[in-house]
């Protein structure tokens, strides 16, 4: 081997040390990931039906009110759901249709 070998060889060495030590970090990641999408995919499910207030959310999905919120926020953020009339104290959200070719 010369020089260029093993400088190849020790810096895949080193990367297949640091993915070993990050594993861990990326798995757990991973699986926050799913699992808000799945909150997420369970929101806009309840939300084709129609507008819904946070408590009728959780209450459709199961999922906690303060997790819906905070997944309504940051749906809200991105432009994914509106606020629609209000409905006692709460809003009712509801999904922003995506734009079409004649919006465009």
């Amino acid at each position: 081997m010369n020089k260029t070998d093993d400088e190849k060889q020790a810096r895949k060495e080193a990367l297949k040390k640091l993915r070993e030590s990050r594993r861990q970090t990326i798995e757990n990641a991973s699986r926050r990931m799913k699992a808000q999408k799945k909150i997420i995919d369970a929101i806009r499910e309840q939300l084709q039906e129609g507008g819904r207030t946070v408590p009728e959310l959780a209450e459709g999905t199961g999922i906690s009110t303060s997790e819906v919120m905070w997944t309504i926020a940051a749906l809200k953020n991105y432009g994914e759901i509106a606020e629609g009339e209000k409905d006692g104290s709460y809003f009712r959200y509801q999904l922003v249709s995506a734009p079409t070719e004649q919006d465009q």
